[in-house]
């Protein structure tokens, strides 16, 4: 048996020295092969990345940090990251020819300006003989400017204006927009963002990003949109044109707060109501109540537009009243007109005296309100008082006299200076120069006002903690428990990136 296997081992061996064949450049056996020669000497006679460029060129622009991606595509890149990476393989034109079977890259000085890619690829040479062969490519990154950052400091690089205006004496409406914008990011493709006089200027590079604002802007607010294009420049020999587009965003006229008087058509379609109304929230539609009846309304965009109304007040008119006694009515859906009423008001008998003439006049005003569940006797409240109010309306001088109350009453007033000690919370802006006018202040304070007033319209505001406010605990044991205040849990957390923190955190 053991001569046996020794003759098969010996035949074996035989058998691969006579399949073996020697290298006829260098005469060393190898296995057959179609060109006869060995790897070495192979590689000597054929590259297979001959074709392949082993330097190349990256454009980097160092404004944006991005790297240009052929034709004209600019992408955010790090470094030594799988988009560099594809960025880089795709400067390579010969590659196409042999199978790439890895890539990675070899470190360099992040500050060189070189980025050196490490090739590993197989081809087949000579009658389908494969070999593989490793290579390296240095990139040479030059800065280049990219067409955003060119027009930025051209001064002239926005194609498409959005123009958002409330031509009003308040303007809560707009801070509420401007909060919307903030929550959703509708912002995040401005090029630059200003403040006009009555509203803020939105500048864009394409006009794709200015129409999905214009469209973000018509589904939050009632809004009214003009459009207008300005040629700057034509080509004759290739006939394109090159346009500046401008978008005119009018917001509606009225606030939360507001008084308005529906006109004869409009009150037929919300249910008879009474045209003398009380703007309760503004979104993507108008929220009326009949302060009278609490009947409520709801006015969309395009029934705005087609019967228009303006504030016959606003709430810088309010003035302040002290309730001397209330009274329940009890027989609530005994008024007329066919709309919903609201559950959460409830309608009251109020006899009233002006703030100003307490302890001079004693002659109470009688009026009915919808904020019985929230008033008292001694209570402060503010509203209006139509019978000294100087009104310019046609809808409203067509009413009867005896039709109109003397006085409306809008909300229950607190001490605004406590309430703004009290405040330890803040908003986010789109600039920070919004709020400078004392006017406009006294606006955003109403709105602040309004949020801790009204829960539902929180939930559409991201309201963040404020650090810098801490409240003492004196003051806070001699606020009103009744004031509305913000919860801490509806409170967001801000995002400050601090570096000495970081560094000592590592």
């Amino acid at each position: 048996m053991e001569y046996l296997s020794n003759n098969a081992a010996t035949s074996s061996a035989q058998n691969n020295a006579i399949n073996n064949i020697l290298c006829c450049e260098c005469a060393t056996p190898i296995q057959p092969n179609p060109s006869n020669m060995c790897v070495t000497c192979l590689r000597t006679h054929v590259d297979i990345t001959a074709n392949i460029p082993k330097q190349a060129v990256l454009f980097f622009c160092r404004n944006c940090e991005r790297y240009l991606q052929p034709p004209s595509e600019w992408v955010q890149c790090k470094l030594e990251s799988k988009e560099l990476l594809a960025v880089c393989l795709k400067r390579l034109k010969g590659l196409k020819d042999v199978k790439l079977v890895d890539a990675g890259f070899i470190w360099t000085e992040p500050h060189s300006k070189r980025i050196k890619v490490k090739l590993t690829v197989h081809g087949e040479v000579m009658d389908g003989t494969v070999i593989q062969q490793v290579f390296v490519v240095e990139y040479t990154v030059n800065n280049q400017m990219c067409d955003n950052c060119h027009r930025t400091e051209a001064k002239d690089y926005w194609r498409c204006l959005v123009q958002v205006r409330q031509k009003a004496v308040n303007r809560k409406t707009l801070f509420y927009l401007e909060q919307m914008i903030l929550k959703h990011k509708a912002h995040e493709n401005t090029l630059g963002i200003k403040p006009a006089q009555f509203g803020l200027d939105f500048y864009y590079a394409t006009d794709a990003h200015a129409r999905k604002m214009v469209d973000f802007l018509q589904a939050v607010l009632p809004v009214k949109v003009t459009t207008s294009k300005k040629l700057i420049s034509h080509d004759i020999h290739s006939n394109s044109y090159n346009y500046k587009y401008s978008y005119a965003v009018d917001v509606i006229p009225v606030s939360k707060g507001s008084l308005v008087c529906l006109n004869k058509k409009l009150q037929q379609q919300l249910g008879n109501i009474f045209p003398i109304c009380l703007v309760t929230r503004v979104a993507n539609t108008i929220h009326l109540i009949d302060p009278q009846t609490a009947q409520l309304a709801e006015v969309h965009s395009m029934a705005f537009f087609k019967n228009p109304f303006d504030a016959i007040c606003n709430p810088k008119q309010m003035i302040e009243f002290i309730v001397m006694d209330i009274e329940i009515v009890k027989n609530r859906h005994q008024f007329p007109g066919q709309g919903p009423v609201s559950e959460k008001h409830v309608v009251a008998d109020v006899w009233l005296v002006k703030a100003s003439e307490l302890g001079i006049n004693e002659t109470t005003i009688h009026t009915k309100t919808h904020m019985g569940h929230l008033l008292k006797v001694g209570d402060s409240v503010l509203g209006y008082d139509l019978s000294d109010a100087n009104i310019n309306n046609s809808d409203f001088d067509k009413l009867k006299t005896d039709n109109i109350p003397d006085i409306l009453l809008v909300k229950k007033h607190y001490d605004r200076m406590n309430r703004k000690r009290a405040r330890n919370w803040k908003l986010k802006h789109l600039n920070d120069e919004m709020v400078t006018d004392t006017d406009v202040e006294n606006d955003y304070n109403e709105f602040l006002e309004d949020l801790e007033e009204d829960p539902e319209m929180r939930q559409q505001v991201n309201i963040f903690k404020d650090p810098s406010r801490q409240i003492p605990v004196d003051t806070i044991d001699m606020l009103d428990p009744s004031v509305p205040k913000i919860t801490l849990e509806e409170m967001l957390d801000d995002l400050v990136l601090d570096d000495d923190d970081q560094m000592g955190g590592e």
